[in-house]
């Protein structure tokens, strides 16, 4: 210690040492401190090294900025990859469900059609026996398919997206019934070449040949020939015909079935007796002694027409051996198949049939949907039409699903009839934000306007606490013209049609507040001058005009609210009138 002191004594070491540590050295409490070697003070001389948790620090910040660098490169990586072009997605194959029999293969009439070049067909074939399903409100439809292949029996279920009837869905002939595979279909929402509407109405022949009746009465006979028929519901009408011989059919059937052909009255009445054991409504029409028989198809917007000839000589040309041909279309056959094509909302396939006597005329006798049986040489490429019809109706309900509509817009606000009076409370439906007045128009008195938030408009009272106004209180003639004199509500909350009934004059139109001072309530002396000083523009025809324009509801009120009204214009008047006259 002493050799420290001597070493102060000479300047040039002072002059050496930090300022820092000579300032210790001076300190008054060193004298008193324990003493120290002088390797210890030299340890106090050396630069301070950075501490374990700096470098630590320092090793963390590195880590985040790599780690960071490395986020950044993967997802630059990342978007460069996504910014290539995505594979494929393969799409759900639409479900095509065929009723018809095992002898025409539709599957590979459909091989390599697309639905709306994106979807692939999966056809499912089987005969209206063969079926069943249950049909859902939300669910749609499912069919259970139970089909004989090759002597194996297949159980499949699945959810057609279209169907394709080619089988009849009701015949009293063969005794089957299908017409309740046909609501199910209807009640699932599948939508099928013909509609399923036209099926079900399809299955009775009275029932279409009625819709027969109606496009003969619209052309008239002699662009659209029909047969003469009469129905009769049961076998008791059945008495007699004006002329023979006629020919009577049973019920509902097709192929010639249920067809007799009576020659005199005693095998009418053996015939009637037929039609009581089968239970079932007749139809009776006269023979024609044909040439041939005509067959108008329409597939589509493709016609064909043929011409059968009996071989055999059986009056039925389609029993038998028959000789057919394609005749050409003209445009008298088109009009039939256009006609017929437009019943039950519409037939994608039908056909029309009629015969040709050997006096030269043409009648119709019947028209068949999409059920039709194809004939003559071009089977082939009617199949092949048929399946192109199937695939442009299933393409129309993809585009039909895939442009979804637009979101529901609310409803524009309806224009509510406008009434000054007073209601307890804004009515139901009418909750909106109170509306700033029209540019230049009046104001409304600083008491009575609500603040300015989002919330709900309150209800605000009047003046003297009457009743809440209404924040719609705007006259027609306000909307109609923003700068026109308006009438306002008093400072006592009465209307100018109940202020007029007191002998007030027209209110006056409130001054805004200074700048700076908070809206208040009216003094008394305020709203004295508010009621006997006239608006600088209202006169009382003015008024009166504004008064009538009020709706009637709007000037019923309370009694007693009125008569407390009254009451208090009064006094005021008669104490103002006391001061004026001082």
């Amino acid at each position: 210690m002493n050799f420290l002191r001597r070493r102060l004594s000479d300047s040039s070491f002072v002059a050496n040492l930090p300022n820092g540590y000579m300032m210790d050295l001076q300190r008054p409490d060193s004298s008193t401190s324990s003493p120290v070697s002088p390797a210890t003070e030299r340890k106090h001389l050396q630069p301070p090294q950075p501490s374990h948790s700096s470098s630590t620090g320092s090793s963390i910040f590195s880590s985040i900025s790599s780690a960071m660098k490395q986020t950044t490169q993967a997802a630059a990586g990342l978007m460069d990859h996504s910014a290539g072009p995505a594979p494929p997605v393969a799409q759900k194959p639409k479900v095509l469900l065929v009723i018809d029999d095992a002898h025409t293969d539709w599957a590979k009439y459909f091989q390599g059609k697309k639905v709306n070049g994106e979807f692939d067909i999966r056809v499912e074939q089987a005969e209206f026996s063969e079926l069943n399903l249950a049909a859902y409100v939300v669910g749609g439809c499912m069919v259970d398919m139970q089909v004989m292949r090759n002597g194996t029996k297949v159980v499949r279920s699945f959810k057609p997206d279209f169907v394709l009837i080619r089988q009849h869905a009701y015949s009293m002939a063969l005794g089957e019934d299908f017409r309740s595979l046909i609501i199910g279909l209807q009640y699932g929402g599948i939508h099928t070449v013909n509609s399923l509407y036209s099926i079900y109405n399809f299955c009775s022949k009275p029932w279409v040949f009625s819709q027969l009746i109606k496009i003969f009465n619209s052309l008239g006979p002699e662009k659209f020939p029909l047969v003469e028929q009469t129905f009769f519901p049961s076998h008791k009408q059945m008495l007699t015909t004006p002329n023979f011989p006629v020919v009577v059919k049973l019920g509902h059937a097709h192929a010639g079935m249920g067809k007799v052909k009576v020659e005199n009255q005693h095998d009418f009445r053996d015939m009637a007796s037929i039609v009581a054991m089968a239970k079932t409504y007749a139809t009776t029409e006269p023979f024609i002694d044909s040439k041939y028989d005509i067959r108008i198809q329409k597939i589509g917007s493709n016609y064909k027409a043929y011409m059968r000839t009996s071989i055999s000589g059986n009056w039925k040309a389609n029993t038998g051996s028959a000789m057919l041909e394609q005749i050409a279309m003209t445009e008298r056959y088109r009009l039939w198949a256009d006609a017929c094509s437009e019943m039950f909302g519409g037939l994608d396939i039908c056909a029309v049939k009629a015969v040709h006597s050997k006096d030269g005329k043409d009648y119709i006798i019947e028209v068949m949907d999409s059920s039709m049986p194809l004939i003559g040489e071009h089977i082939e490429e009617d199949r092949q039409l048929i399946a192109d019809l199937v695939v442009s109706k299933m393409t129309q309900l993809v585009i039909t699903a895939g442009s979804t509509p637009s979101p529901l817009r609310p409803w524009p606000p309806q224009v509510q009839p406008v009434s000054m009076k007073s209601q307890t409370g804004p009515p139901l439906g009418q909750l909106s934000q109170p509306r700033p007045p029209p540019q230049g128009g009046p104001r409304q008195p600083q008491g009575s306007q609500p603040p300015r938030t989002n919330a709900p408009p309150q209800q605000r009272l009047s003046p003297q606490g009457q009743q809440p106004q209404s924040p719609q209180s705007t006259s027609p003639q306000q909307q109609r013209s923003p700068g026109s004199p308006q009438q306002v509500r008093s400072a006592t909350g009465s209307s100018p049609v109940q202020a007029s009934k007191t002998g007030a004059f027209p209110p006056q139109q409130p001054r805004p507040p200074a700048q700076g001072r908070a809206p208040s309530q009216p003094s008394p002396t305020e709203m004295s001058k508010q009621q006997t000083t006239p608006h600088p523009h209202l006169n009382k025809s003015q008024s009166l005009t504004n008064s009538f324009s009020i709706s009637e509801s709007s000037q019923r009120g309370n009694a007693t609210e009125d008569e407390a009204k009254a009451e208090t214009i009064r006094n005021l008047r008669k104490s103002f009138a006391s001061l004026f006259s001082d």
